[in-house]
């Protein structure tokens, strides 16, 4: 029998936050190198009101009968049952997301090693290995990054948290600039549409023609992957979603010395960000959004569908 009823491990600040709200609702948590906010620590990131208030709550916990941090990911995973990762669970496919020192034992191989049939696994983009494990030994798993509903509304934190990066980056402001979004996807979309309600002059281009189309329908401009080195020196932002290299050295050349990158796709990106600095050009690969500028609102929506999908699997 499980001592905690949910496990959580690795990550970023959702993952503090996500804590606190399962302990609100009555659940026996444990933690295992979470980010370092939970044990009351200082954390890296200083000077911070609201940083300060995690802290404030997040030492709470250590006088939580309901809570306990534990000290190696075995241990976690033989005292739960629901046992919930970071997003992504892993960057590099080997081991574990973690804003903390990666621990020995945070790798993709041990999680393999200890979990059982009567785990629930829980993370974002869970490795193939991980999923077919659990589908050939009947252990029941729910991807984040492959529910609908957490996509697009995590799709808000991230286009805001890009407009956020575009800001910082550039000398000059996103009302009546340039901009172009490479893909049409969920957070392209979101994106495109809060950059054209600051006023800034919006283009699109993407591979498939009902996206172009679609992005036509909603008063963007758009552009033809095949076509877009004709236009590349007219943007004074230039923002990737696509996570394939699309921006390499033949592109960039054509970039003006001014225009801002930033590149919100999956790790490598979509950037020859080698090049970039060649040329210095100001490139940015922003990695995690949600869990940068708004972990509270993204863990919220989080924990809602965990807690409806463990009542689903009957837990």
């Amino acid at each position: 029998m499980s001592i905690y009823d949910i496990g959580i491990f690795g990550g970023d600040l959702r993952q503090v936050y996500m804590t606190m709200s399962f302990l609100s609702k009555g659940y026996r948590v444990a933690t295992y190198n979470i980010y370092e906010a939970i044990e009351g620590k200082k954390s890296r990131i200083s000077n911070s009101p609201s940083l300060d208030k995690i802290h404030l709550q997040a030492s709470s916990l250590v006088t939580d009968s309901n809570y306990s941090a534990v000290n190696t990911l075995n241990e976690l995973f033989e005292s739960c049952t629901v046992l919930i990762g970071p997003i992504p669970l892993s960057r590099d496919q080997l081991t574990i997301t973690a804003k903390n020192k990666i621990a020995s034992d945070m790798t993709i191989a041990h999680i393999a090693y200890l979990l059982k049939e009567h785990h629930i696994l829980i993370g974002g983009d869970i490795p193939p290995p991980l999923t077919e494990l659990c589908n050939s030994k009947n252990i029941n798993y729910y991807d984040l990054i492959k529910d609908d509903k957490i996509a697009i509304l995590n799709a808000i934190a991230t286009a805001e948290g890009t407009i956020m990066e575009a800001i910082q980056s550039s000398d000059r402001n996103l009302h009546g600039s340039n901009c172009l979004v490479l893909g049409y996807g969920r957070c392209a979309k979101v994106l495109a549409h809060k950059l054209k309600a600051l006023d800034s002059y919006v283009t699109i281009t993407a591979r498939r023609r009902e996206q172009l189309a679609e992005a036509e329908a909603y008063g963007l401009q758009t552009i033809s992957l095949s076509d877009l080195k004709q236009s590349l020196h007219s943007f004074h932002f230039i923002i990737n979603t696509i996570p394939a290299l699309i921006l390499d050295k033949e592109c960039l050349a054509l970039v003006d010395p001014q225009t801002t990158l930033i590149d919100i796709s999956s790790a490598p990106g979509g950037i020859d960000f080698n090049y970039a600095k060649e040329r210095n050009l100001k490139a940015k690969l922003c990695l995690g959004l949600p869990g940068i500028v708004s972990p509270k609102t993204t863990s919220d929506i989080l924990v809602k569908e965990i807690v409806a999908k463990i009542k689903e699997f009957g837990v």
